[in-house]
């Protein structure tokens, strides 16, 4: 649970750190120099977007298809034991070393390319474990073998997921012959001989991936920083979580949103909803083991859509759907029960909950009471006359900010106001000419220095807003390359390099330390 003095920290998708040596994509191993940046200018906590292994074809970090492994692209490809020394360059061909000097170049992430390129690398190093430790069976290998025995629970059905997928061209398991999609035990203990060496590749690389993420974990405390991620409500319908666990999931049901002021006929997200029967029955151990991975990999982590463990949004088809639970009692107790079992599984981290939108009274308080913070974003705290709630009394238990990765960053916030909500944010921040838009520098460190003097334990602020960006990380409601591809201005090692943007980090130094934020 957050306490103690009041922190700040950056909220950072993985993908858009940039490094000298990356290969057009933020690594694992860059998330300890990240943190020592950020600890130098004052900020105490660094929060991730998921990091788990995505189909082919995704980006979003909400399409992963596993709960649970992390994505080969972010492997930090230089620290990997099982290559020598010019593999990369025999494997990747002079083409392929122009290539990746052209991703590293580029101001945006190229999935497929940056996925292609590293892929070929992996499939070599792997080569060469195969050789000289697995066959010759190795302390190596047998580390394997403990790390797969250790994550059975995720990593065997995993592995086995994507050899599978690989042998049917890409598609979804629901596509799979009958015996595979359902799971036949003899037809996978004949799949898990056929498809061996790509199982075992697929538990190499989450090995792998591992070790970088445990390594980098420990890196970024060691400098005093807290590495913070997200936990996504469920998983897709395609993921190996819900080939390996249907029982869990309503496959036959969608998950989405009721009907409301923006659409009369509510969303259909057109992701299974939990089978809430079937998870109590095995007293919500898949969903307590989801929050203890989350620990493992973070010392806090965001609950997606917190609102759905007291009630999912099912619909079936096209027809308006229901709550599930129906009646309000009953939610606001399976609420309570799932998220302390949660918290339970996840000490000591802190868990963190996305309460925004339409949420019942009632869940606050529980979440409250669970000690679980809540989120206060500016420009939609309000008071009943509709103007501004004045971030000082906000409660302490919450996590103040401007924007979520789902939201235009401070700037571009400003220039989409209302003007009544523009003009009640600025009597906030004593700025009596930002009426207007677009802000200039003293208008901006006003508004930070308002969202900074929250008597929330923990303020967030947007990588994009740290270096004064309108970039938006996600635009809901569309597809594109502009979503999910941002990428920093500049190398980490080159950043305080540049003049402004030396500038920017400083002047959030000096914010920080103003508000005692900066520990």
């Amino acid at each position: 649970m957050l306490s103690g003095s009041k922190i700040a920290g950056v909220t950072l998708p993985l993908f858009s750190l940039r490094s000298e040596h990356d290969w057009g994509i933020g690594e694992i191993g860059d998330l300890p120099a990240c943190a020592a940046l950020l600890r130098r200018h004052g900020f105490s906590v660094m929060q991730l977007l998921p990091p788990h292994e995505l189909a082919r074809g995704e980006t979003s970090p909400y399409g992963a298809r596993t709960g649970f492994g992390l994505d080969p692209i972010y492997a930090t490809i230089e620290a990997l034991p099982d290559l020598t020394h010019g593999d990369v360059e025999r494997t990747l061909g002079d083409a392929g070393m122009h290539e990746r000097s052209e991703l590293r170049a580029l101001g945006h992430v190229d999935y497929a390319r940056v996925r292609e390129l590293k892929m070929r690398v992996l499939e070599a190093a792997f080569r060469n474990f195969d050789e000289r430790e697995w066959k010759r069976h190795t302390h190596r290998a047998a580390e394997l073998r403990a790390f797969a025995a250790r994550e059975e629970l995720w990593e065997n059905d995993l592995a086995l997921y994507v050899a599978l997928r690989e042998e049917h061209q890409g598609r979804g398991w629901s596509t799979w012959p009958t015996p595979e999609r359902a799971r036949d035990p003899a037809t996978l203990d004949e799949a898990r001989v056929r498809l061996a060496d790509r199982v075992r590749f697929h538990q190499w690389l989450q090995w792998q991936l591992f070790l970088q993420w445990d390594a980098a974990r420990e890196g970024t405390l060691r400098v005093g920083v807290k590495l913070f991620g997200d936990l996504p409500f469920v998983v897709g319908r395609e993921s190996a979580d819900v080939w390996a666990c249907s029982r869990l999931f309503r496959t036959d049901l969608d998950l989405g949103a009721p009907p409301d002021e923006f659409s009369d006929v509510g969303q259909s997200w057109g992701l299974p909803p939990y089978d809430w029967a079937t998870l109590a029955a095995e007293q919500h151990a898949w969903l307590r083991a989801r929050a203890a991975h989350a620990a493992r990999l973070y010392h806090g982590f965001r609950v997606d859509h917190a609102v759905g463990y007291f009630r999912q949004y099912v619909r079936k088809g096209a027809a308006l759907g229901e709550f599930d639970p129906k009646l309000e009692a009953d939610q606001e107790a399976h609420g309570r029960v799932v998220l302390r079992a949660m918290c339970e599984a996840a000490r000591p981290a802190d868990m963190i909950a996305e309460d925004l939108g339409v949420i019942p009274a009632f869940v606050r308080q529980t979440l409250g009471s669970l000690g679980m913070a809540g989120y206060k974003i500016l420009p939609w705290e309000k008071e009943k006359d509709q103007t501004m709630r004045d971030p000082t009394q906000f409660p302490e238990l919450s996590v103040a900010s401007y924007s979520t990765h789902d939201t235009p960053p401070l700037l571009a916030f400003w220039d989409e106001l209302p003007a009544h909500d523009r003009t009640s944010l600025a009597a906030l921040a004593n700025l009596s000419n930002a009426h207007g838009a677009p802000l200039d520098d003293e208008q901006e460190r006003a508004l930070l220095r308002l969202l900074l003097s929250a008597r929330s334990a923990l303020a967030m602020v947007l990588v994009t807003e740290v270096f004064g960006e309108r970039t938006r990380i996600n635009t809901p409601g569309t597809v594109g390359p502009h979503n999910w591809t941002y990428r920093l201005p500049a190398p980490l090692e080159k950043l305080e390099d540049n003049a402004r943007l030396r500038g920017r980090l400083e002047t959030f130094g000096t914010l920080l330390r103003e508000a005692a934020r900066s520990p």
